[in-house]
C-alpha cells in the first residue's frame, strides 16, 4: 500500500519556517517533486523517507502516523552496523519495501537479536563477578525493571503533568509546593534541629503529618524532596498499583520500586513533559539553560532527559549515569543501543572518568562502541556538600549522551566532527572484544589469550 504523506510534509516544512527551495534542499529532490509529495500526487518513497530520518530525526519521528512509518522503520533498522558490509543499501531497502511481510519478521529478529545480546550482557557480568545467573541483588532488579519499562512510566508521567499545571508559578516555587502541600495534604513543615540523625534528607511523620527536611539541603534538592513528597501522597494509588503489577518477588523489592517511582512522579512533577521537552529541544539540551528554567540540580536534569520516550512525543534517545570516585556505576539508563556494565566499573577510556576529578567543568567526547555505533557524551564532576565537616562530601560525575546521528541537536557536540576520529570505549573489560586496548584491566571472558615470557607490553597477554 503507498505511503501518501503531504500533509505531514506540509505541517513539517512550516514547523521549521522553510519555504519549498529551502526543504527540497535538504531532502536533495526537486522543488517539483517535494510539491507532489506535499499535495499527494506521489507516494513517499524509502530514499526519501531515510533523508527525512537523517535531516529531521525528532521532527519526523513526532508525526508518529502511520503513512511513511514503515519506510522510516527500514531506513533505522538498516542503519544499524550489523548491516554494515551491505553492497547496496539503498537496493536492499527497495527489496525491503516491496515484502512488508519480509521487512517485518526481519525487524522482529533484530529486535530480539538486540535483547538477547542485552540479556547475554547480563548474565556475562553476573558469571564473571562469581554471582548465581539470575540471582540479582534487590537494588539491580529495580534498575532492571525501570530499564526494561524504557525508564518511561506513562500513567505516573501523565498524573504528574496534570498535576504540574494546578501548581502555581513557572518553575513552582518552594513556597508554592508547601502551600499545595498544606492545602490538598494537611502537611505542616519544620526544619530539622541540631539534634536530627546525620544524613537525613527528609521525614514524614504520617499521623501528625509533619514533614522535616534536612538542615543541609541546597534549594534544589529542598524542591525535588518537596516533589518527592506530594509525589507518594499524590500518585500513591498509582504508585502501588504499579508495584503490584510488576510482579517482582519480595516486599523490599516492591518497596524499592515504589521508592523509585516516587523519584519519578518528583522529576516529572518539576519537569513536565511537554514543556520540559519543548524547552529542551530549543535549547538544544543545554543542561546549564534547562535546569536555571525549571529550578532543578544538573544531576536531575540529566536523568530527566533520559526519560522522554512518550510515544508520540519523543525526545532525543539518551543514555544517564552517574559515576562515584571509585568508578562504579551508581544510576544507569540507556535509551541508546550502548548498554552499561551490570556491575563494578565502566570502560576506563570513558571521559566521565575524568570528570569526577575535576568537578564544575564539562567534558565532551565522540566514542565508538565495538558494535560500530558512535555516540557523542559530555560529562560533568558534582560534588554534594555534607553539612559538616566531619561527614565528606558526595563526589561524583554525570553522564549524559546520545548516538552520533543526533548530534546537531545536542549542543555539546558544535564543533564536533562526528566523522572524525573516535575513542574507541566498551561496555566492560570483561566483555569487549577489541583486542589491542593498553586500558584492557581483564581479558575478556569468551576470548583465550596469549603470554609470551619474552615479550612485554603495557597489557601482559594478547588477546586471540
Amino acid at each position: 500500500m503507498a505511503d501518501y504523506v503531504g500533509s505531514d510534509l506540509r505541517g513539517l516544512r512550516a514547523a521549521q519556517g522553510l519555504g519549498q527551495a529551502d526543504m527540497a534542499a535538504r531532502l536533495g529532490i526537486s522543488v517539483s517533486y517535494l510539491s507532489q509529495l506535499e499535495n499527494d500526487l506521489r507516494p513517499l518513497t524509502t530514499p526519501v523517507a531515510a533523508r527525512l530520518v537523517e535531516a529531521f530525526p525528532l521532527d519526523w519521528s513526532d508525526r508518529g502516523l502511520a503513512p511513511g512509518r514503515r519506510a522510516v522503520s527500514l531506513a533505522h533498522l538498516l542503519g544499524d552496523p550489523l548491516f554494515d558490509g551491505l553492497d547496496d543499501p539503498k537496493r536492499a531497502l527497495k527489496l525491503l519495501e516491496r515484502q512488508p511481510a519480509l521487512a517485518e519478521r526481519i525487524a522482529q529478529l533484530h529486535a530480539s537479536w538486540r535483547a538477547m545480546q542485552e540479556r547475554r550482557s547480563m548474565d556475562d557480568e553476573a558469571l564473571a563477578d562469581s554471582a548465581v545467573a539470575g540471582g540479582r541483588l534487590p537494588w539491580e532488579r529495580i534498575r532492571d525493571w525501570f530499564h526494561e519499562a524504557g525508564n518511561y512510566i506513562h500513567p505516573l508521567d501523565m498524573a504528574a503533568e496534570a498535576l504540574a499545571g494546578e501548581l502555581s508559578g513557572d518553575p513552582p516555587r518552594e513556597a508554592d509546593l508547601l502551600a499545595y502541600l498544606q492545602a490538598r495534604h494537611g502537611v505542616t513543615l519544620q526544619e530539622a534541629g541540631e539534634a536530627a540523625g546525620e544524613g537525613i534528607l527528609r521525614s514524614f511523620d504520617p499521623g501528625t503529618k509533619r514533614l522535616t527536611l534536612g538542615r543541609a539541603l541546597p534549594p534544589e534538592t529542598r524542591r525535588f524532596t518537596l516533589a518527592n513528597q506530594i509525589a507518594l501522597l499524590s500518585f500513591g494509588a498509582i504508585i502501588a498499583d504499579i508495584a503490584s503489577a510488576s510482579k517482582l518477588p519480595s516486599a523490599e523489592e516492591r518497596n524499592l520500586l515504589e521508592a523509585g517511582l516516587a523519584n519519578y512522579g518528583a522529576s516529572a512533577l518539576l519537569m513536565p513533559y511537554e514543556r520540559f521537552r519543548a524547552r529542551a529541544r530549543a535549547f538544544r539540551h543545554d543542561i546549564d539553560r534547562l535546569r536555571e528554567s525549571f529550578a532543578t540540580s544538573f544531576e536531575q536534569t540529566c536523568h530527566r532527559l533520559s526519560t522522554l520516550q512518550r510515544p508520540g512525543a519523543l525526545g532525543v534517545p539518551f543514555f544517564f549515569c552517574r559515576v562515584d570516585m571509585a568508578g562504579n556505576i551508581t544510576k544507569r539508563h540507556s535509551a541508546t543501543r550502548l548498554q552499561f556494565a551490570r556491575f563494578g566499573g565502566a570502560c576506563p577510556l570513558w571521559i566521565v572518568h575524568e570528570a569526577v576529578a575535576i568537578p564544575d567543568r564539562v567534558l565532551v567526547q565522540l566514542a565508538e562502541m565495538p558494535d560500530g555505533v558512535r555516540y557523542v557524551s559530555m560529562a560533568k564532576g558534582l560534588v554534594k556538600p555534607s553539612g559538616s565537616y566531619a561527614r565528606p562530601p558526595r563526589r561524583y560525575a554525570v553522564a549524559l549522551g546520545c548516538e552520533a546521528e543526533h548530534a546537531g541537536a545536542f549542543i555539546y557536540a558544535d564543533g564536533m566532527d562526528v566523522s572524525g576520529t573516535a575513542t574507541p570505549i566498551g561496555g566492560t573489560c570483561r566483555l569487549c572484544p577489541r583486542p589491542d586496548c593498553d586500558q584492557r584491566a581483564f581479558p575478556p571472558t569468551e576470548r583465550p589469550i596469549a603470554v609470551d615470557a619474552n615479550l612485554r607490553r603495557f597489557v601482559p597477554y594478547r588477546v586471540l
